[in-house]
């Protein structure tokens, strides 16, 4: 594939590298409820794209929140990716064939809702005909990384949870912002791709 986006120096080879390089940490805390979400990027022109869902407000769990497509493992799920390529169908229309795979990021806890999230990247096609369940999502927006990268569109914050320090992250993109455990996820995937545009995880 040709390099696109040479302000970014990120091909989908690349980013398949890089991930395959890193050894995921997975959380398997029984109290915790299993969950499993897609990272989607894609290409728009020549710049490479985030793309993130709002919940709405018949959700039982994080109404109005950013997140990504997924949900909670279920029964009939064989793995988590199939966890999150069948809940990325029903809450965005994203088929199956049209995901593909470029690796996976740790596991992200909800200390608050008592979920262990696991993410996977993928790279889709854009434009693309989504189709939104609206029983579930309110809108489907992109965030270029090129501004998750800008500084000034990051901030942390600290909470104690359980008598531990832990840090918040918070990205900034207009009117929009992302934080809990998507900004989490979304800090891993940036630093693993930009090192030293991210912040520590502790």
């Amino acid at each position: 594939m040709a390099d696109r986006g040479s302000n970014l120096k990120l091909t989908e080879e690349r980013i398949r590298q890089i991930l395959s390089k890193h050894e995921k940490h997975k959380v398997t805390d029984a109290n915790l409820v299993q969950a499993a979400v897609l990272v989607p990027l894609f290409y728009q022109g020549d710049e490479l794209h985030l793309l993130f869902t709002q919940r709405g407000n018949k959700v039982t769990y994080h109404k109005g929140q950013i997140s990504f497509p997924g949900g909670v493992h279920a029964p009939d799920d064989t793995t988590l990716l199939n966890t999150a390529l069948r809940e990325s169908y029903e809450e965005i229309g994203l088929a199956l064939k049209d995901v593909d795979i470029l690796g996976e990021l740790d596991d992200a806890v909800t200390h608050f809702s008592g979920f262990a999230i696991s993410p996977f990247v993928a790279l889709i096609p854009y434009p693309y005909p989504f189709r939104i369940n609206t029983e579930e999502i309110d809108e489907i927006f992109s965030i270029p990384l090129s501004v998750l990268r800008d500084k000034n569109n990051f901030r942390v914050e600290y909470e104690v949870i359980d008598n531990r320090l832990f840090p918040a992250y918070f990205y900034e993109h207009r009117e929009k912002t992302v934080w809990g455990a998507t900004a989490r996820i979304v800090n891993q995937l940036m630093e693993l791709l930009f090192p030293g545009c991210g912040a520590p995880n502790s």
